[in-house]
């Protein structure tokens, strides 16, 4: 492994953090409450979960099978961090991409009306 690819999952992961770990942690907080959900562990969760996925990729060139187990480990991240069960963790998940997509859509709207006002 060279210096780029280790420079470009440094990075990677870091811009996870940024994008995921708030989304999570408000999730979190929705679900599993304030005492559960504390944002350190949604960090914890985007950490060990990008590493232990890029691990399992790597090993097994992201199949069907791969993907299924990379999913149960993000659920097992969710329930152990933040101490609820396995259907709590998995609402989590949902709110949490239901989270990030509002906040995309809603960015992308931003970017079409300035884009729009410069021409």
């Amino acid at each position: 492994m060279n210096t780029a690819t280790i420079e470009a999952a440094i990075i990677s992961l870091i811009i996870r953090i940024i994008i995921l770990a708030p989304v999570l942690w408000i999730a979190g907080r929705l679900l599993a409450g304030k005492d559960n959900a504390k944002f350190t562990d949604a960090v914890w969760i985007v950490i060990l979960g990008s590493i232990i996925a890029g691990i399992i990729d790597f090993f097994f060139v992201a199949s069907w099978l791969s993907l299924i187990v990379v999913f149960f480990i993000w659920l097992g991240l969710v329930k152990h961090f933040f101490d609820c069960g396995w259907l709590k963790a998995l609402a989590i998940g949902i709110i949490a991409v239901a989270i990030l997509f509002l906040i995309s859509l809603f960015l992308a709207l931003i970017g079409i009306v300035i884009w729009s006002f410069t021409f």
